[in-house]
């Protein structure tokens, strides 16, 4: 297969990866693409962890159970709850485009 770009971001991929090799350079600015991804949703799922004092199951467990000690339909709660599932759902997913 062969990749062909515009001679502009070949130019661009140059300076920012400072290798010639194309493939080299996608790969190495896809890679560190992925690196920010995931160490921006570890920090949202640190900061909803820090916030509710619990993990993200122990989370669902008392929203299940009711036993949050607050009303666990509040906007807040269901705002939070979907935004930390996201982010445990994006993490899994980066995750897996991690090179071995």
């Amino acid at each position: 297969m062969t990749i062909s770009v515009s001679p502009r971001i070949g130019a661009l991929l140059f300076q920012v990866t400072e290798t010639a090799d194309l493939e080299t350079a996608l790969w190495r600015v896809l890679s560190d693409y992925v690196d920010i991804k995931t160490t921006e949703v570890l920090r949202q799922i640190r900061y909803f962890e820090s916030k509710w004092k619990m993990t993200f199951p122990e989370f669902s467990r008392a929203i299940e159970e009711e036993s949050l000690g607050i009303d666990v339909y509040a906007y807040e709660v269901e705002k939070d709850f979907w935004e930390w599932e996201e982010a445990i759902t994006l993490l899994s997913h980066y995750q897996t485009l991690q090179p071995t």
